[in-house]
This record gives C-alpha cells, structure tokens and sequence, in this order.
C-alpha cells in the first residue's frame, strides 16, 4: 500500500520490491508482474533512469536528454553534436567530449586508429616504437617506449603496440651490437686463414689480419724490388757518365 483510504480518495496500491506493473490506474496499479531474471551469460540493461520520484526512459547511444518524461510525455532527446559522443543509452543532458589522440601529454605517444562518432569516441594507438601500457575501450590511455637493447643484448622478441620489445644476453663466442635479433657468432679468423688480431667480446665481433709471416715477407718482397729499382738506375746513370765520357775523347 502506497497511501491508505480517505474519506475523499481510495486506496493507491504500488508493487512490492521485485515486481512491476502492468496495469496502471488512478488507484496506483491494478495488476503487477515479478522482474524477469537474468539467464546465466546475461546481465540487467538499465533502460530507464530515475529523476525525482519518477523513473524515465534513457536516450539511445547517440543522443542525450532535453526534457525528462512527465505521466503524458516521454524523454526528450537530442543527437549529440560534432566533437561529442554516446556510447550507451543515458539519462545524461550533456554527451561526452570526444578524445583528441595528440592532446597533452599524449601527443608523442599515439596516432588515431579510428576517428569520434556520435555513438563512440576516439581510438587511440601507440605510435611506432611505443607500446600501451594502460589499455581502455579507446584503444590506450597510456604507453611508453619500447626498451632500447644494449649492446651485449640482441632483440629476442621486438615491441608490439600492445608488447614491450624482450631483450636477451648474448651468450659466449657470440656478439651484438644492440640492435640484431639474435646474437650472432663471433668470426673464426682461422677458417679464413687470417690471423686473429683482437678476440670478440659479446658486443663486438672478432677482428683477423694478415698473418705476420705473410706480412714479413711482403715487406722482403717490396724492399728487394725497391733496391732492385735502385741498382739499376744506377748502372744506367754510370752506363750514360761513361758514353758521354767516352764521345769526348
């Protein structure tokens, strides 16, 4: 009982927690049925929103409300405008201001993936070289850059927009300079019949050369075809003194 019987009016009767009704009158309501319950995988859609005493239909995704319902007239709504959005139905009079992906202190961070509809806002993604580290139904609230591998380390498993790049030690005989995806494995100077001049570290890659014999015998070579030149620019200086001596007499 909602208020009890005057002299001068009768009683209003309204559902008890739990039901609703389904035949409304002057009295309050004359017949009411229980709340339907929810299958397992299912959840209650709130479809109505309270304001005062009574309760008042939602707008759908895309509007908002300009006048609440009275017990002639139901919700007023009105779309959203350009640069505002509803993503569900509301009992709101303002939407949702759409988000600006290169606003703040987002602006090195994300590029747009999908532009504000009346019905949706914004879509952000990390730019590339960023991943997300505070995922929302916009795509990212927040990323960071990837991790930069140092040398020593080789790129195991490179960043995603969604994944922080994964970095891994290089392990002995093996170098990289940061940047490989996989360690690579240091020169054997010998299989190339060099020598080895400077031993590979896990960030640097082995340094061969010449062997020293190969190279002392180079020098032998070069000096002896210096000092061949130089004789016999010699006999042929002595060889021409002699004929123009000789011409004389």
């Amino acid at each position: 009982m909602k208020s009890s019987c005057t002299t001068a009016s009768d009683t209003v009767c309204e559902p008890l927690e739990g039901f609703f009704c389904v035949d409304p009158s002057d009295n309050g309501c004359r017949a009411a049925q229980k709340h339907r319950s929810c299958e397992p995988g299912q959840y209650i859609s709130q479809k109505e929103y309270q304001t005062g005493n009574q309760c008042c239909p939602k707008c759908l995704p895309g509007s908002r409300v300009e006048t609440d319902c009275t017990e002639f007239w139901s919700t007023s709504c009105l779309s959203c405008l350009e640069g505002t959005y509803m993503n569900k139905p509301t009992g709101r009079r303002t939407c949702f201001i759409c988000r600006t992906c290169d606003e703040g202190r987002f602006n090195l961070m994300f590029n747009m993936k999908s532009s504000c509809t009346t019905t949706s806002d914004t879509v952000c993604e990390p730019l590339e070289g960023f991943y997300c580290v505070d995922p929302s139904d916009n795509g990212c609230e927040s990323a960071e850059k990837h991790t930069t591998c140092k040398p020593g380390q080789c790129i195991s498993k490179r960043g995603t927009a969604s994944t922080d790049s994964v970095c891994s030690d290089c392990s002995d005989g093996s170098f990289s300079d940061g940047t490989f995806p996989s360690c690579r494995p240091h020169t054997q100077c010998g299989t190339k019949n060099l020598q080895l001049l400077k031993p590979g570290t896990t960030s640097t890659d082995a340094e061969c050369g010449e062997h020293s014999l190969n190279k002392t015998i180079i020098w032998i070579s070069v000096s002896l075809s210096v000092l061949l030149i130089v004789i016999l620019a010699a006999v042929v200086f002595s060889f021409k003194n002699k004929m123009e001596c000789f011409k004389k007499h």
